[in-house]
Parts: structure tokens; sequence; C-alpha cells
């Protein structure tokens, strides 16, 4: 059993980032009363540790800093020191995140905050190394200037804090407008497409983030408008970021982001949301041209979600670290001479030239997998068939995968959150839809059932679970991405519990949630403690804002009841954010796309078939392979004279064939039986 020198109170913790550090000996407190009450007691600062476990440079500033004694000396003289998991406590990230933005014009992980023993910030940062390095402060330094400032000029502390918490309010303040203009998808894609990457696929240039919801516009404005060229962005960002290093060439599944334009050498770590918000887009992507290359990377994916993300209870897990035995990319990279005697020297040249795997390397002296010629090209290159290629391909990267399995693996972070699995969940449901697959709904349903169990306490959600311990009041994400998921399961498997599920969790959202003098939905409930200032984020991060997916949930839920509450308070959130979305469309995009369900309106598609036969149906299968970006879809059995909503109301068969109603706006097409008339129905 190892003996540690220093345990201090993270040991309670669940969280793996907060137990990563339960051995530091710096004197951590988790965020709490505890905490809070000491820094008041003894008039002393607070420093602010913000990161995750899968983060490598929260991992480096632990080695260089929090591990070293004099350091952690200077912290416990001067400080009561907060570490805080940002997967566990956004609230917290949020509010403390825009303080350092504001400082620094930047922000990231690990995020530094030197706050007044009232938790109201002053000063700021993200990484600080042990001794000064490129222009950065020694935080050594850092340490005892902000210690002497807080003790010797008071006064300069509380200009600070008024200054940044005024404006933090500001932030979080947005004023009621106009609702969307039919305009704002289109305009929001051309802005977008000012920054579009036209060699490498992707918004901007180093580093490069997926960017989900900007690519979703992309394919949006495609079908409203019938010009290609939004479309072929798309799919052009995301076949160079399957085929790059991004996209983890030997296992599946994406990385979080690429640090040079070209999608090749990743940060390391993979994270549960980026892959849930990716499947759908390939699946779209999919549907959108037939390619099966899209739909093999969706396969893909989930194949590594279910292989290394899900718990044997259904929930799926936060992460899987960027370093492995203190290394970042160290599972992840090969040596030439590994490659080749792997896959064999008859094999080794087509499949090094295929995945650009050389002597000198691609990254450190060693190399990142990634697709450096099309399958015909090979075949040329090697004077081979395509399918010869394919089939090389695939017999080494099943050796190389056995081979890596065989390596020290990156941590994992197993953690369930609700919000993330909710996303998760969706990405399950759309597959399932699309491929026609029960293995996913099942896979969908049985993650349903995990938060069901452990997550949620009759309408209420709690945020996350680790070893059976779940905790913390739950979030506006929490209860949007998980009402989202309910009704993409409702679709995927047309069984109306989940509906009523969704429905019931929704309405304790708008109890809990929603801003009745601004409107609007805070992130924090009702319930929430209280924190320095009840933000109400509306950008996008690195997954939606609470706020678009509510408002998402809220227009669909209307579409299947026709329960007009849920579209008032839409279109409240609609008109508080129409203004900012047209001005910054790139921070507002899945707003933006709720805006475009709104104002285009969905296809409501009623079909009447027999139940037992609705899973193999023809034209179900084939209404679910059809890219309908904005649409409901039901299923009901050919009995008319059974209780059914208005919508459905007198629906019967022609002849006992399947039967499609397509609505839109408020009037229903005639019955349709043919593929040919119904197609042209769908928009």
């Amino acid at each position: 059993m190892q003996q540690h020198r220093h345990t201090n109170r993270l040991i309670n913790e669940t969280s793996p980032y907060l137990l990563q550090h339960a051995h530091n000996p710096v004197d951590w407190y988790p965020w709490g009363p505890e905490a809070l009450e000491v820094a008041r007691r003894e008039n002393k600062p607070i420093l602010l540790s913000v990161g995750y476990s899968a983060c490598h440079w929260c991992h480096v500033m632990e080695r260089e800093s929090f591990e070293n004694p004099e350091i952690a000396a200077l912290m416990n003289q001067h400080f009561v020191n907060i570490k805080v998991d940002r997967e566990e406590r956004p609230d917290v990230d949020h509010i403390y995140m825009n303080a350092v933005q504001m400082l620094t014009g930047r922000g990231g992980w690990p995020m530094t905050v030197f706050l007044r023993s009232d938790a109201k910030p002053f000063y700021g940062g993200t990484y600080f190394p042990p001794e000064e390095r490129h222009g950065m402060p020694a935080f050594p330094r850092v340490l005892e200037f902000i210690a002497r400032k807080y003790r010797e000029s008071p006064q300069d502390v509380a200009k600070a804090v008024d200054e940044i918490t005024g404006r933090l309010r500001q932030v979080e303040s947005f004023s009621g407008g106009t609702l969307p203009a039919d305009g704002l998808l289109i305009a929001a894609a051309d802005a977008l497409a000012g920054a579009y990457d036209e060699t490498h696929g992707g918004i901007g240039q180093a580093p490069k983030f997926p960017n989900t919801a900007p690519l979703d516009l992309w394919l949006r404005a495609s079908h409203a408008s019938g010009n290609a060229r939004y479309a072929e962005m798309a799919l052009h960002s995301l076949r160079q970021m399957a085929r790059g290093g991004m996209y983890d060439q030997i296992g599946g599944g994406f990385h979080r982001y690429s640090t040079d334009a070209r999608w090749l050498v990743p940060h390391f770590e993979k994270m549960l949301y980026d892959n849930a918000q990716l499947v759908p887009l390939y699946l779209s992507a999919y549907q959108l041209t037939g390619d099966v290359f899209f739909a093999d990377v969706a396969r893909d994916t989930l194949d590594y979600v279910v292989r290394e993300m899900r718990a044997p209870d259904g929930g799926f897990y936060s992460s899987q670290d960027a370093d492995s035995e203190g290394v970042e990319g160290k599972f992840f990279v090969w040596d030439r001479d590994e490659v080749v005697a792997l896959v064999g020297e008859g094999s080794a040249d087509l499949v090094c030239r295929y995945w650009d795997i050389s002597d000198g390397g691609n990254f450190e002296g060693r190399n990142i997998p990634h697709v450096s010629l099309d399958p015909d090209q090979a075949a040329r290159m090697f004077d081979v068939q395509p399918e010869e290629v394919a089939r090389t391909v695939a017999d080494a990267r099943a050796e190389l995968y056995a081979a890596r399995q065989m390596r020290v693996h990156p941590g994992r972070d197993e953690k369930m959150l609700t919000s993330w699995n909710g996303l998760m969940i969706s990405a399950f449901a759309r597959a399932a839809e699309v491929f026609g697959d029960e293995g996913y709904a099942k896979i969908a349903t049985s993650a349903v059932d995990f938060v069901e169990a452990n997550l949620r306490h009759e309408d209420r959600m709690l945020a996350t679970c680790k070893d059976g311990e779940a905790k913390l009041n739950g979030y506006l994400d929490d209860y949007a991405f998980y009402a989202m998921a309910l009704l993409d399961v409702f679709e995927a498997t047309q069984k109306p519990d989940y509906r009523a599920s969704a429905e019931a969790l929704c309405g304790s959202m708008l109890r809990h949630f929603w801003d009745t003098s601004e409107g609007g939905f805070f992130f924090t409930s009702d319930d929430h403690e209280e924190l320095i200032v009840r933000s109400k984020p509306a950008f996008d991060g690195s997954i939606p804002s609470g706020s678009s997916v509510a408002t998402q949930v809220l227009l669909r839920l209307y579409h299947h009841t026709t329960d007009a509450a849920y579209l008032q308070r839409a279109e409240a959130v609609l008109s508080l954010f129409a203004d900012p979305a047209a001005s910054q469309p790139f921070g507002f995009a899945n707003l933006i796309a709720a805006a475009d369900f709104y104002t285009r309106g969905p296809r409501e598609i009623v079909v009447v078939v027999d139940p037992a036969e609705a899973a193999s149906d023809p034209l179900v299968r084939r209404i679910r392979a059809t890219y309908i970006p904005n649409r409901t879809l039901t299923l009901v059995a050919p009995d008319p004279s059974a209780p059914r909503p208005p919508l459905l109301a007198g629906k019967g068969q022609i002849d006992g064939q399947t039967t499609v109603y397509v609505c839109h706006r408020m009037t229903c097409s005639p019955p349709a039986t043919g593929w040919a008339e119904i197609e042209a129905l769908l928009g």
C-alpha cells in the first residue's frame, strides 16, 4: 500500500480530478461553506484553482507547483486554497472564467483566480509556471505579490472587486427584443463562412476545434436555401477532421481539438461531450449524401464509446486523459519499426504511406496516424485494387489496436454527468433511427434507465454520480440536455412514456430555472446555493448553451402536444437573444438552430403503421434515413377510434397500407403511400 506524506480534505471527494490533488502538500478545500467561512473568519484571500481530470496543463501545474513543498507552503501561509472540478461545478467555473477573460482577454484551464474572502474576484489567470518563462510570471512571485496587495492595499482590491463584479452582472444581463427574422439562418451561415478554412475545413486556424454547432448551421442553411456551397463547407470539414490525427484512426473517437490548422496534432484527451455532438453531425452528413464514409465514422465513434466509455450499469463516463505514464499522447503514437513489426513487411509500405508513418515522425519524433491518401490513390500507387487497400488497412488497424491495448492506458474520469449523458443518449437514439439499429436504441434506453435510477428524483435532477454516490443540484444543462435525450429516445422507440417523462422534466425546469422578471433561463435553480452572480449563460462553449437546448425542447414539445405555453416560453427566449445572436452567430449557433426550427417550422410526420412491422417498414426506414433538420415523427397504430392528440385525430390507413401524413404550418397533406409522393412533402 502506497504511503503518502500529505493528505488534505480532497480525500473525501468523489471527483477523480479532486482526488488527484488529495495528496498535494497544499491544504486544499473543496468548494463549500467550510472554506468560505475560514476565509471570512481569518480575512484571508482565496486562491481558487479550477481544472478537470483530462487536462494536460492541469497535470503540468500540479507537478510543477502543487506538489512543490516550497510553493505549497506559500499557498498555505497566505491563502485559503480551493480546488474545483469544472465538470462538477460548471456554475462556479462559468462565473470565474468570465472574470479571468475580462482580466486577461483569454481563458482556459487550469484556471487560477484570486478572490476576496467574500468570494468576489480581483485577479486571475490560467497556467502559471514555477519560474519565469516565456513572458509568464513565476507562480511564487504571483503569490507573494497578491498576498502583499491584499494585505497592504485593500482599497485597490476593493476597487478591482467592484469593477469586476459590476461587469460580471452586465455580462449576464440581456434585454428582450423582437423575434428572430426569417433570414437569420442564412445571414449567420454567411458570416461564419468568412472564417472558413478552404484548405483544411473548419473555422479559423490553429488551434482548431470541432465547432459542431456552426457546421450544423451550414447543413441547415444548405437545406433551407438549396445552396450546395453551405453543405460543401460542412462536409469538407467533417471529412478532414475524420482523416486527421484529431480522430483516433486506430481506436475510433475524437480527441478534444487540434493544435494545428490541419487537424493533425491533437490535445489527446477524449471528452464524452465532443463525441456525443460529432456523431449526430456525421449522421446528418450520411443522410444528406449517402456516403458510407460518414456512416463509418459515426459507427466507429459509437463503438469506441461502448467499448471504453460505457459503465456496466449503462451510464457514460466523462473523459479519458491526454497523458499516460506522465507523457502527453504516449498511448496514441507510434514508431515506424513498431508498425512494420506488427503489420508485416508485405503490408508495411502501404500502411505506413496511408497513415503517414515515417522514420522521422510527425510528432516529436514519433507518429500520429492520419489518412494521407484516398484508397483510390493508394490503390494506384501500390498497383492493387481499392478493396485490397481497405482490407489491408482494416487488418493493420486491428493489429495496432490489439498491440495498443497492451500499453499503459490513459486515466479515465469515471464520474457520470447528467448533462453529458443526455448528449450521448441523443447520439445513440439518432443512430438507432438513421441506421435502423435496435442495438443502439437499447444502449440509449439503458442509459436512460441509469439516469432515472441514479440521478433523477421525481422531477428534480442531480448533476453527477460516481461510485454509486449521486450529488449536487442539477444545472440547467442537466434538465435541458436530458429532456432533449428523452424526446430523441421517444422518436427512436415511439414509446410515449419517454415523451411524458420529458414533459414532466420540462415543467420542473420551467418552475425552477425560469426568470420570471426578465425571461429566459438561469443556469442554477431557485433553490441553489447563492453565488456572487446568478448566471444566465447564453453562449455556446464546448457544449451548447443550456438556454438554446431548452428552447429546442420547448419547441419540440409544443409541436408534439400543441400546448401553447411551451411556444410562449420558447418565443420569450428567442426574442431575448435574437439581437445578440444576429451580431454574434458563432457564440449563438445552437440558438440560431432553434430559431430555424421556429421560423421554418418542422415537418410533423405521422405514420400510420402496424406496430409489429414499424421497425422494418420500408417507408419508416426511408423517412428516418432522410435529412430533415426540423421534424417531429410519430408512429400510430391503424385504429382511428383510439383516443389521440389533435394532430393524430382521424388519420388512418389507405387500403391497409402504411400511410404517411406530413403537416406543416397547421396544414396536413393528404394521405400518401408512395415514397416519391412522401419525399416531396418532406421539404
